[in-house]
């Protein structure tokens, strides 16, 4: 009987603090200022990323590159 009432009230818990924190709205894109016409900044001002895809894809190829240099160096001794 202690186990179930144990059980129930740490369900009770748990349902109970995940339904009161609440997380707060996010900021708008112009630093909190309400937008006026024409004047609507893009979220994360624009960053490219681009650039960044491509270091990744490059980073990527030179290390599956050097797995299969070690896997094929393996294989010859």
């Amino acid at each position: 009987m202690k186990s179930i009432v144990k059980t129930l009230l740490i369900t009770a818990f748990l349902l109970t603090t995940t339904a009161l924190l609440q997380a707060q709205n996010p900021p708008h894109p112009n630093n909190g200022v309400a937008p006026s016409t024409g004047g609507n900044t893009p979220v994360g001002s624009g960053a490219p990323i681009g650039s960044g895809t491509l270091l990744l894809i490059g980073l990527a190829g030179l290390y599956g590159g050097k797995k299969a240099y070690n896997y094929r160096k393996r294989l010859e001794t």
